[in-house]
């Protein structure tokens, strides 16, 4: 699975992208990036990507020429390529649509907005529209960050074991997180670990586990 990232600033991306699970998945074979500059795309001498609002207002807003010449011209590489746009006026982005992505045979390119936002008719040019939550960010880097995170670790074989993801929280987008955890040393700064995690009775686990899980 391929992701293309598309920022005036993508740079922002590399230290993230190059670690962790996401450096795994790499390195796996599973998951590969391409970073693009919005500015190369744009208009004129000055590579042009915003300009003021019609109707008046604070700010500058993207221009919909250099996003939709972006997303042609990855399109012509990637005829079945989906475009997703992080915005607070997409649909909230939750568990399930994470696993959505990670199952659909197809690659992604993320354009993220900057400034005020972006000229409306971009999202004729788009397949999907994200909110990660009700409040605004400078830009659309760490929504989409946060998608590309949720969707390459549910990929075979970037966590390691068989049931990494199927006991994890929000797994059917509800409010039911996952159950409390504990390692050694058995106590520390007088708590302890609770006596049925090790008892090796994995009935009962599994039963404190399930009724340790919080709504």
């Amino acid at each position: 699975m391929k992701f293309y990232l598309a920022s005036l600033f993508p740079e922002v991306f590399d230290q993230l992208l190059s670690s962790s699970m996401l450096l795994k998945a790499k390195n796996l074979g599973v998951f590969d990036y391409s970073l693009i500059n919005i500015r190369d795309f744009g208009l004129g001498p000055r590579k042009q990507v915003d300009d003021l609002p019609y109707g008046g207002g604070d700010g500058m807003v993207l221009k919909p020429e250099p996003i939709i010449n972006l997303i042609n011209y990855i399109k012509k590489k990637e005829p079945n390529l989906r475009v997703i746009l992080p915005s607070p006026r997409g649909k909230t982005y939750l568990q399930s649509e994470a696993i959505k992505l990670s199952q659909t045979k197809t690659n992604y390119l993320i354009i993220c907005p900057k400034y005020e936002g972006y000229d409306e008719r971009i999202i004729y040019f788009v397949d999907e529209i994200f909110s990660i939550g009700n409040y605004i960010l400078t830009g659309g880097e760490i929504p989409a960050m946060v998608i590309v995170d949720s969707v390459i670790r549910l990929l075979p074989g970037v966590l390691g074991g068989s049931s990494s993801t199927l006991d994890e929280s929000f797994q059917l987008d509800d409010q039911t997180k996952e159950y409390p955890q504990y390692t050694r040393p058995i106590e520390y700064a007088g708590l302890k670990v609770p006596e049925v995690l090790l008892s090796g009775n994995h009935q009962a686990i599994n039963h404190w586990r399930n009724h340790h899980k919080i709504s």
